[in-house]
């Protein structure tokens, strides 16, 4: 399994996982669709659908022309109505139910975010394993067995939003919608510790602040805290997302 980056943060976030035999899972379509084309070469037929957690645009900006190209995409109830959308290959998702994209079996789950009914994603496929999807939520009440791989979001360092409060660079009510709606460097620290990563190969860190993050910073702190391989999720990037590590 390959997982590829378009792009992650609040300009727009959207992810590929791409399995040995071309299946493709679209995770998030905050980009343009002429964007996810061009990183699939222009060839659509393997794309086997696409999951989305909430209505915010840099999470569903390409949703309707994904629609329009014939491609199947999953979301809540809420989030359906917040878009605005009918379409019949908009499906709406319960959460706690396992439902299937192609080859690949997904779990949806409640997160913390202000928007209508927001979600996080637990993702298996045989070549990945069990991948732990989380972005835009404030914290995580949930504890998930068996992990291989997880995408989380360390979207700010709480020590540095404070100081930059406190010292009166970002407004107090911007600090505490940021606080009250992403999740910190601190509290992705704390999911990580509260899970059982023997088995986990990869830890992508995602939706990055520009202002409020440090990449070298975050990446090193959940390396020593974790010992796995650590990326950050820069536009671009390719990595291996396995099931095994070798």
């Amino acid at each position: 399994m390959q997982l590829h980056v378009l792009n992650s943060g609040s300009k727009g976030n959207c992810y590929l996982l791409t399995s040995l035999t071309g299946e493709v899972l679209i995770i998030e379509c905050g980009v343009r669709f002429d964007t996810i084309k061009k990183a699939l070469n222009f060839n659509i037929t393997d794309v086997s659908g696409c999951i989305f957690t909430h209505e915010h645009k840099d999470h569903s900006k390409g949703l309707r022309e994904l629609l329009m190209a014939g491609i199947d995409c999953y979301t809540s109830k809420g989030t359906i109505d917040m878009c605005g959308i009918k379409h019949h290959r908009l499906h709406e998702v319960q959460k706690q139910k396992e439902f299937i994209v192609g080859s690949f079996k997904v779990i949806a789950f409640h997160v913390i975010h202000d928007c209508a009914e927001p979600l996080g994603f637990l993702i298996n496929h045989k070549e990945c394993g069990n991948v732990l999807f989380i972005t835009d939520s404030a914290y995580i009440n949930y504890k998930f067995p068996n992990l291989n791989n997880i995408i989380i979001e360390a979207n700010y360092s709480l020590r540095k939003l404070e100081d930059k409060i406190y010292n009166g660079n970002t407004l107090e009510f911007l600090g505490v919608r940021i606080i009250n709606n992403h999740m910190s460097l601190e509290t992705c620290l704390d999911v990580l510790r509260n899970n059982d990563l023997k088995m986990v190969n990869n830890i992508l860190l995602i939706h990055l602040s520009y202002s409020n993050s440090d990449e070298v910073l975050f990446k090193q702190e959940v390396s020593d805290l974790t010992g796995k391989i650590v990326n950050i999720a820069n536009k671009g990037l390719v990595i291996n997302f396995d099931k095994e590590p070798f």
